[in-house]
Parts: structure tokens; C-alpha cells; sequence
């Protein structure tokens, strides 16, 4: 069994290394910006994760292709990835001593096997207040345009997270172990292959 993760997300690429099973990385071209922000945040990420797999998993019918899509939500608004440090800057100082939600969603698809398989994850992340120059210097020393919300919990923006009630790896990017699960409810299990040849 072959395995294809969808995205050029270092973070996700850090993670998925902990099952112990080499994968290729194939990003998908699609354009976030054309997706609509519509419905629940649970389905918006569900749809991003969705059309990034089927962009990948047309070309390899006989892989399972992983894609995944993380968002921020506060307040009923969903963050995504700032555009410049003004925005980076609103977006922190909008979470700044409040609670907000982290939300995956997931899509795997084995085409050939005609599995396909959708879930999301949700994770609550509490800041303390911040102050204009922890925000500065941690735009400038950590550039978080490539994250939502504007931060990455594994980095330096630890020190402005005060409590977090779900998945961890949920926050970096990919929730691991739900992951783990969901392959299981649809009759994938890794160990059964962990020692095949690729």
C-alpha cells in the first residue's frame, strides 16, 4: 500500500513521519481563494480537504491520497492565512485573551479500493492577553503567513497559549491519532502492512 499525502505543509509532513510508513508528497493545485466561506466552519474545511485530495487522487487511482485543511475560528469568523503583517497583526490581536477554535478537516480516498472518507477535528485554544510587542517580534522573528490564524503552536507562539482543551497535533495541523482511527473504521489498518515493501 502506497501512501501519497497532498500538501506541502511542512507541519503535516512532520507529523504523518510518526506512523512509520514512507508516503510521497504531492501538492495539490487548487486555489483556496475560489472556495466559498459559506455553511459551518466543519464543512468549509471538510470541502478545502476534499478538493485537495481529488486533485491528487485522479492521477494515482491505486494510492491512498491524504489532504487535509486547517482553519481558525473566533468568534463565529474564520481566520485564515494573513496576506501581510498588518493582517498578521488584526488576526492576533483579535484572539488575543479569548478562546477559539481549531478546526481540521480530513479527506482520504483509495479510488481503486473505492474508499473515500471525510471527518474533522476540533480543538479549543485559549490566548492570554498580548501585547503589541510580543506580537511584533513574533512576526518578525517566526513569519506566519503560511499558518491560520496567523500563529503555529509549535513554534515560538507557545508563549501565547494558555490553555488547550483537545488534539494538540489538531493545532499544528494534522490530528494524528483520529486520523489512525478513522482508517480503521474503513477497514485500513497500517500495522497490517507496516512491513511490506512499497
Amino acid at each position: 500500500m502506497k501512501l501519497i499525502l497532498a500538501s506541502s505543509s511542512p507541519r503535516r509532513h512532520e507529523l504523518l513521519l510518526r506512523l512509520n510508513r514512507p508516503f510521497d508528497i504531492i501538492p495539490p493545485d487548487v486555489d483556496e481563494s475560489l472556495v466559498p466561506i459559506d455553511g459551518s466552519p466543519e464543512e468549509y474545511c471538510q470541502t478545502l480537504a476534499v478538493l485537495k485530495a481529488d486533485c491528487v487522487s485522479l492521477n494515482y487511482p491505486q494510492t491512498l491520497v491524504i489532504a487535509a485543511d486547517t482553519i481558525v475560528v473566533v468568534d463565529g469568523q474564520i481566520l485564515g492565512k494573513p496576506v501581510d503583517k498588518a493582517q498578521a497583526i488584526q488576526m492576533l490581536e483579535t484572539l488575543s485573551g479569548k478562546t477559539h477554535k481549531v478546526l481540521t478537516g480530513v479527506n482520504f480516498q483509495w479510488q481503486e479500493k473505492g474508499i473515500t472518507h471525510t471527518f474533522s477535528e476540533l480543538t479549543s485554544v485559549t490566548f492570554r492577553e498580548l501585547d503589541l510587542t510580543d506580537i511584533n517580534y513574533y512576526i518578525d522573528t517566526c513569519p506566519p503567513y503560511d499558518k491560520a490564524g496567523s500563529y503555529g503552536i509549535q513554534d515560538w507562539s507557545a508563549v501565547f497559549v494558555e490553555n488547550i482543551n483537545g488534539c494538540y497535533d489538531n493545532v499544528v495541523g494534522f490530528p494524528l491519532s483520529q486520523f489512525y482511527l478513522e482508517l480503521k473504521k474503513c477497514g485500513i489498518n497500517l500495522l497490517d502492512t507496516i512491513s511490506e515493501p512499497l
